[in-house]
């Protein structure tokens, strides 16, 4: 089990609350990133990510977020701020304006449609992390980017002082375990729910969350369950989430975690454009799925 764990074991992927006419409520974020830290138990949040709708996000609105954020949660928890984007030079400039906002770190995404090479993806992160003296948190999504970012790449990259760890969500055990057999003092962080007890045994210290919008609190208790020895526990507690984690990407995320929110009382809005809120099979399956962890 690896022992490192830069931002802790519970990170939320955090939505972005809109409003009836999907301005973005910075008011509701302020709301929704304190009930994740202090009600969920999030150990950190990661704004503006793909879960945060950050492709319909304008600069000013990403930046904005992240400062709300920051301003709500202080030093109760990492804030780490999603500035990856497909221009290395956007990257660097909104990474240099998230650590002057206070963010605690940064999540840089692989760049998406453009297809870089290996050599094209180091380049990029290397370019960005030595930019700006935040700790990195790398975030491979080969479905969402069309790219893969190999782990000869991470083993490199890795070199880099501040690229501390990586979300992985390539969904490949393999991966993962190629990674760390060649780069041990990288933290792997599982970019799926569902695969985060595999992950852990692996040698993964935790995973960047969908459903700890709803469920953050029994998430926590099955990763420290696994961290503490008590593999059963573990293994019970993933079993019984496990539903929940599907029935969060019975459809494009965010859609769903969104649709399980709102269905709570806090009224985060519908997804922006090209996103469309849930149908109504899609919210029985959402609804069910609260129900049956004793949620709704």
């Amino acid at each position: 089990m690896a022992e490192k764990t830069p931002f802790g074991r519970l990170l939320t992927a955090m939505i972005t609350p809109f409003t009836d006419d999907l301005a973005v409520d910075y008011g509701v974020a302020r709301e929704l990133a304190r009930y994740l830290v202090d009600e969920q138990g999030a150990d950190g949040l990661v704004v503006a990510g793909s879960t945060g709708e950050s492709a319909t996000l304008t600069d000013e609105e990403r930046l904005e977020l992240i400062k709300v954020v920051v301003e709500a949660v202080g030093n109760r928890a990492y804030v780490l701020a999603g500035t990856g984007t497909n221009s290395t030079a956007k990257s660097v400039s909104l990474s240099k304006a998230a650590r002057d906002l206070g963010a605690h770190g940064l999540m840089l995404v692989c760049p998406y449609y453009n297809k870089p090479s290996q050599e094209g993806l180091y380049q990029h992160f290397a370019r960005v992390a030595e930019s700006v003296d935040l700790p990195v948190l790398l975030y491979n999504v080969p479905g969402r980017t069309s790219v893969n970012l190999l782990p000869a790449t991470v083993i490199r990259l890795a070199k880099i002082a501040n690229i501390v760890a990586i979300k992985e969500a390539s969904g490949s055990l393999d991966q993962v375990s190629e990674i760390l057999r060649g780069t041990p003092q990288i933290a792997v962080y599982s970019g799926d729910d569902s695969l985060t007890l595999p992950m852990l045994a692996v040698g993964g210290v935790g995973v960047v969350s969908v459903a700890s919008h709803v469920a953050g609190r029994a998430i926590k208790d099955m990763i420290e369950a696994y961290v503490n020895g008590d593999t059963g526990k573990a293994a019970a507690l993933h079993q019984q989430l496990f539903p929940l984690f599907k029935a969060m990407f019975v459809t494009t995320n965010p859609v769903p975690v969104k649709a399980a929110v709102n269905m709570l009382g806090l009224k985060v809005g519908a997804p922006r454009l090209p996103l469309v809120p849930a149908t109504d099979g899609e919210l029985q399956v959402i609804a069910g799925a609260l129900k049956a962890a004793g949620i709704l």
